[in-house]
């Protein structure tokens, strides 16, 4: 119950009472019931892409129509989680206690194959929010008879009336011979992290059946089992006294559709009147919901279109309390920070003259190890919505032909040609197996998304920085147009900061021009240097950005100096110097690796940064690195009247 309902509550209560003085039959407003289903919270995973294989949110108040939560990012990151760092069909149930929810979830990575998953995960939480989880393997389990395990899908969980226990089911399939998709169960133990005994058959259609899910209605008093048949058009059911009789196989399907469909859910409504049934039409990209006042007939609904953010495949719906609602809008609310979707790391800004469109190039996230080797861009009119514009650049495969992987740190620049036309430089750090460390290279492409084509070798490699600061990687590049002088520069380092004129060609630097412009002093709660330079001009002085500490540590931040240079050296006020770190308040951690954006022709100025995913940044190397979950920000930035930045408090929403 939120605060201003309270306070309503109480005023009201006060006014009652007054009445109550002059006329003691006035009756009082009867409280609301905290108990009480106002909602529905809906479970689901994305698509088969590895990167949306995780379980994600969405919530209504009809449970037809569903605004997906956190923006439609994961609300668990798989990599934590499952073995196989990706999970799909996520099974919710709110158990017998009312205050204690169960999830299971396949265990599987379908980029390895329908074939390829051994297992599942049990989550257990008593907020939704935070869950504790176990994995199974089952041929590592049950080293006997299910040693050939191939598919473990779509578990479900329920309460066993008879036995008083909670009994998780799935379909299985070994790779013997003659083997099928049939429906097992085990049960699992007292606090939810493992399952009891071995796998025992459940239901077998005859052929591959998959996707079950069983409800238990009070009216008639069975357990209702609706299934999905291979060989069939859909959708089918079966009902049974007691979970472990023998099912009875029902005439006819449930679909009200043609269309090819799997993973039905089945929830009763909030006013306990009927049945929300819906399933995934797959093909199609829509949802459809039926609904039942029996489980014997069914009425079509609506086709509750999937798209943008919205994307969901395979999920289950439970009602929720307005407590529990109005806890996941304030941990999962759709903030419009972070401004791209999915994990992305090291923003580099750009407006082209050429499109009259805003540009964002990141480092793509979300693996171990830092282990990204593609670039993403994104593009935008308004600086607010943000559209997807694939992979621009990979450093695994053939358009980067000395880099073996680690695609790091991009930056770009357009360069207005003699002709008219325009060019873009896209400078990035890759692994180059040759010096087994991270060097610097560049592509080149007449358009801000592409294609690029890559020089055949790096542009900057260790030897080419000061000699008083070799070693390490050469990662972390930035690059500036001097609007004084019209050259060309570019900077980088991890531990220094160097810096350098380009060539007229801008695929080279003049080496004779190489300066170490580490600023000097600091630590790591001030401005000591750690990475990711960035440089721009204004009213005649050259700002120096940088990143101070560890990108997985929380405290990651910006801190600037100023100069009279494009080279340095940099002068660093020691009562400002800071630009951006966290608010933990707000759970807003690591923000920075920064670049800088200037509205064309006018005085008004954006940084755009990373920060860590909330539900990291407490993590360990090791085990959920925080530094591989990042996520892209934006907020505008001002000048005193002195032209000091004027620090930056990252917001959970950004407004132009």
């Amino acid at each position: 119950m939120n605060n201003k309902f309270l306070l309503t509550t109480t005023l009201c209560t006060a006014l009652s009472l007054s009445a109550m003085a002059g006329n003691k039959n006035t009756a009082q407003e009867e409280p609301k019931d905290p108990n009480a289903m106002v909602a529905y919270l809906f479970t689901y995973f994305n698509s088969n892409d590895p990167k949306d294989e995780q379980i994600c949110y969405a919530i209504s108040d009809d449970g037809y129509n569903f605004t997906p939560l956190n923006h439609g990012n994961p609300v668990i990151s798989s990599d934590t989680i499952a073995l196989t760092q990706c999970v799909r069909d996520p099974h919710i149930l709110r158990c017998e206690d009312g205050k204690t929810f169960y999830m299971v979830v396949t265990d599987m990575r379908s980029a390895y194959g329908w074939s390829s998953n051994r297992g599942m995960v049990l989550l257990k939480s008593t907020d939704l929010i935070n869950w504790q989880h176990s994995t199974i393997n089952f041929p590592t389990r049950y080293t006997k008879e299910w040693k050939n395990v191939i598919r473990v899908w779509a578990p479900e969980t329920i309460y066993d009336r008879k036995a008083g226990k909670y009994m998780v089911f799935y379909s299985l399939r070994t790779s013997d011979p003659g083997s099928y998709d049939k429906i097992y169960y085990q049960y699992a133990n007292a606090d939810f992290t493992d399952l009891e005994g071995e796998p025992k058959w459940l239901f077998d259609a005859g052929n591959a059946t998959i996707d079950g899910d069983i409800v238990y209605n009070e009216a008639d008093q069975l357990y209702h089992l609706f299934y999905k048949q291979e060989s069939g058009r859909g959708i089918y059911q079966a009902v049974a006294k007691n979970l472990t009789d023998k099912w009875q196989m029902l005439e006819g399907n449930v679909e009200q559709t043609k269309e090819a469909v799997e993973g039905v859910g089945v929830c009763k409504t909030i006013d306990g009147k009927s049945w929300i049934i819906m399933y995934d039409c797959y093909g199609n990209g829509h949802y459809q919901f039926c609904k039942s006042e029996d489980l014997k007939t069914f009425q079509f609904v609506q086709n509750t279109e999937t798209k943008g953010k919205f994307t969901p495949r395979h999920g289950t719906i439970i009602p929720i309390t307005q407590a529990e609602k109005d806890r996941l809008l304030k941990e999962f609310g759709n903030h419009n920070q972070p401004i791209l979707s999915g994990f992305h790391a090291d923003p580099e800004v750009l407006y082209s003259n050429k499109t009259k469109k805003f540009y964002i190039y990141s480092t793509t996230d979300g693996t171990p190890g830092w282990g990204g080797h593609d670039f993403s861009v994104f593009s935008s009119d308004d600086l607010v919505n943000w559209t997807d514009e694939g992979k621009m650049l990979d450093v695994k495969g053939d358009q980067v032909k000395w880099a073996t992987g680690n695609a790091w740190a991009p930056c770009i620049i357009e360069r207005k040609q003699k002709d008219g036309s325009f060019k873009y430089y896209f400078y990035f750090s890759a692994h180059y197996p040759q010096s087994n460390r991270k060097e610097i290279g560049v592509a080149v492409s007449d358009n801000p998304t592409g294609p690029f084509v890559a020089t055949d070798a790096p542009i900057v490699t260790d030897a080419d920085r000061p000699a008083e600061v070799r070693g390490g990687q050469a990662i972390d590049v930035d690059v500036f147009q001097d609007p004084k002088s019209g050259k060309y520069y570019l900077y980088w380092g991890n531990g220094f900061m160097a810096g350098a004129e380009l060539n007229d060609d801008m695929l080279s630097i003049k080496k004779e021009t190489t300066k170490n412009l580490t600023p000097k002093g600091g630590n790591l709660q001030t401005w000591a240097y750690r990475e990711a330079p960035y440089v721009f001009f204004r009213k005649g002085k050259y700002y120096f950005l940088w990143s101070v500490d560890d990108t997985g540590s929380p405290n990651y931040h910006v801190c600037y100096g100023t100069s009279t240079s494009p080279l340095g050296d940099i002068q660093i006020d020691e009562q400002n110097y800071r630009v951006i770190e966290q608010v933990p308040e707000d759970k807003i951690y690591g923000t920075a690796h920064n670049s800088i954006l200037q509205l064309p022709g006018k005085d008004e100025w954006y940084i755009v940064y990373h920060r860590i995913n909330k539900n990291f940044a407490d993590r360990k190397y090791g085990g959920g690195v925080p530094g591989t979950h990042r996520e892209v920000c934006i907020d505008k930035m001002t000048f005193d009247k002195k032209g000091n930045i004027v620090p930056v408090k990252p917001s959970l929403n950004f407004t132009r």
